[in-house]
């Protein structure tokens, strides 16, 4: 026994293996057939990988999302004057390459059409002199006019268009730049509201005290049912209900807004400002996120900055490295970067699949993660002051905002690797882990990037009608913290043991967990039953036999697994959808910790694995199978279709990581 840092003890952390142990033994012709073929597509899917890794050490995939990301880049540069032809038509290729048959955009692949993506794109082509009497553009506008034309839109589309004049700043709900003098105890102060959307509220708030209207290049009649009275009045929810307390809530700052002192507000906006540049990271982006980067630009922009000014140049100039641009001339803008995330999934799977533990490639990309590590405070220290830093973020450029699930997840990475400098490998686990433990949630889980982000007042702003706002504990975070602990030796902490019994709580009547981060019960279920099987609950926990039964019943008839994002919102969408290869690979990877190798299930999941996967070593996989906001926004990470394959395959050729150790 070991002690641990908090002076508990626990079983000492596993040394660095090379994941090549002995592979478990079968009898069976036909298990022994699959393990061979197992074999060969790890070969093919390990030289795929390392033949990617940047000559830096880490990876990084696309990331696809929706075209509003593509559309507002556009609007941006409208409003800021700065939009070319050259990017316009790029970006216009793009767009027009997503739309569906019916004329409308959806926010993943294979799903509905969505009013708000429909009627952002729509105006991005209007800016790239598509007509409204094109065939594919009559298509859009008349969809949207079926669903209540712009009135019906999210808050957001809307604040775009009223940049232009397209639509009343009156008719939008009102945020003060006042809330950032809000106290930390008061409710809707600004630490209330998850990371992303703390980092976008900020500089909305001084768009909104603006209300700037750039002149419009053309109407949007065509957006309307009726263009003489685009916002027909909508009764109140009742005044005891909190819709209805809220709308009132939003009626008094809309009276505010004209009343409020001039002092107050100017000093309000210079100290959104100074919050804004505060937290510009050294690359010029916010957050490493799209989304406040763009506000952000137009909150200084109006508050005089101009755009040769330093933060404004480097701001711009971030928002140009999230494009990525196609061999067809296309221009896709992702929403974000996910270096740290892809390369500490790309060494947990090369390392399970069998590579050496001190091969060139797993070093080099040990020593970038190390270099990763952050040192310094950020948001999340408001209320963890005496926390010391430890983390690590999901991008490139993020100090202000590590996460936990990263931090787990790249521990788990170094603890696979064999690196040279095994001192200060020790020293950033201990600092990760240490850090991870102190950003435990009141209930005994984890969130993504803040302790107790849990208010319910944010989401029932009338302004926050889009995605979640918030950043309350999850089974997907929690389980990965969980088993990283479990790794460390800490599966009897008092802390490990509070996590493990919150994620029994949390665990669905059918036997699955809700994923947060990645979709959806397949990607809760395939986190948390490794986090509980490294734990030591055995196989025959009811818990775990729960989650197996659930697993097999939800198998597709290929041997696949898949789930699609209407899962999120529908009940009898759980489970289902398309077999794609990250979902197969979580779905194993549970039935695996669970001792569930020798199955017809795992048999059939590998074997449809090794069938569909590409002669180049990858596996297509056109579904999202990442999670932003559950069901509002949605997530292609390029790598997942590589790295969790990889992974699975490699667990059950090899065995399950740091078995009996």
């Amino acid at each position: 026994m070991t002690a641990t840092t908090d002076g508990s003890t626990g079983a000492a952390a596993p040394e660095a293996t090379s994941a090549t142990t002995a592979p478990p033994t079968d009898t069976t012709p036909e298990a022994a057939g699959t393990q061979a073929a197992a074999g060969r597509a790890i070969q093919r899917a390990t030289d795929f990988l390392l033949a990617r890794q940047d000559a830096q050490g880490w990876w990084k995939g696309d990331l696809d999302t929706n075209v509003t990301m593509d559309a507002e880049d556009l609007l941006l540069r409208q409003f800021l004057g700065i939009r070319d032809k050259a990017t316009t038509d790029a970006a216009a290729l793009f767009i027009r390459g997503e739309q569906r048959e019916d004329g409308t955009w959806a926010t993943f692949y294979g799903g509905p059409g969505e009013l708000s993506t429909t009627i952002e794109a729509y105006v991005a082509l209007r800016l790239a002199g598509d007509s409204p009497d094109a065939p594919h553009m009559a298509r859009a506008s008349a969809w949207v006019r079926e669903r209540g034309g712009i009135a019906e839109a999210r808050v957001f589309t809307r604040i775009w268009l009223a940049l232009f004049g397209w639509w009343k700043w009156d008719d939008l709900p009102e945020l003060p730049p006042e809330l950032l003098y809000f106290p930390k105890w008061m409710p809707l102060n600004i630490y209330d509201f998850g990371c992303w959307a703390r980092q976008t509220i900020v500089p909305l708030t001084v768009v909104s005290a603006k209300r700037p209207v750039r002149p419009a290049p053309f109407p949007l009649d065509e957006l309307h049912t009726d263009a003489r009275n685009p916002n027909p009045a909508k009764p109140l929810a009742p005044v005891a209900s909190w819709d209805g307390a809220f709308q009132r809530l939003d009626k008094i700052m809309h009276g505010y807004h004209k009343v409020a002192l001039k002092k107050l507000r100017k000093s309000a906006m210079n100290s959104a400002a100074r919050w804004i540049i505060e937290r510009q990271e050294n690359d010029g982006c916010w957050g490493g996120i799209q989304p406040p980067a763009v506000y952000s630009v137009i909150a200084l922009h109006l508050l005089g900055y101009d755009l040769d000014h330093p933060v404004l140049k480097a701001g711009l100039a971030s928002l140009d490295r999230f494009a990525v641009w196609r061999e067809d001339g296309a221009r896709m803008i992702e929403a974000c970067q996910s270096p740290v995330w892809d390369t500490c999934l790309a060494v947990i799977a090369l390392a399970d699949a069998g590579l050496p533990a001190d091969h060139p490639g797993l070093v080099k990309a040990a020593t970038w993660m190390l270099d990763e590590q952050i040192d310094r405070p950020g948001d999340w220290s408001v209320r963890k002051p005496r926390l010391e830093p430890g983390g690590w973020a999901f991008e490139f450029h993020n100090d202000n905002y590590p996460d936990i699930d990263d931090t787990a997840e790249v521990v788990l990475a170094l603890r696979r690797v064999r690196h040279p400098d095994k001192v200060r490998v020790e020293k950033a686990i201990e600092r990760g882990v240490r850090w991870n433990l102190g950003m435990q949630s009141k209930n005994g889980a984890w969130g993504a990037f803040d302790v107790d982000n849990t208010s319910p007042f944010p989401n029932r702003l009338p302004f926050c009608d889009f995605g979640e706002v918030i950043d309350p504990p999850s089974a997907d975070v929690t389980g990965h913290v969980v088993e990283m602990l479990a790794i460390e030796g800490r599966s009897h902490d008092a802390r490990t043991r509070r996590g493990i019994e919150w994620l029994l709580a949390e665990q669905e009547a059918n036997g699955a967990w809700f994923g947060r981060w990645g979709v959806n019960y397949v990607y809760g279920t395939g986190s948390v039953v490794p986090a509980l099987t490294a734990a030591g609950l055995p196989a025959s926990h009811p818990a775990i036999r729960r989650a197996v039964s659930w697993l097999e019943s939800v198998q597709n008839d290929d041997g696949g697994w898949g789930e699609d994002l209407r899962s999120y919102r529908y009940e009898d969408w759980k489970g289902r959808g398309t077999s794609t290869a990250s979902q197969t690979a979580w779905a194993l990877m549970a039935l695996l910790s669970a001792g569930a190798r020798d199955s017809k299930a795992v048999e059939r999941g590998i074997s449809f694995l090794v069938d569909t996967q590409t002669e180049d070593g990858t596996w297509d996989e056109p579904y999202f199978t990442g999670t932003g906001f559950p069901w509002d926004f949605s997530i292609n990470y390029h790598l997942y279709r590589q790295v969790f394959p990889l992974t699975a395959l490699g667990r059950y050729v090899h065995g399950e990581p740091f078995k009996d150790r």
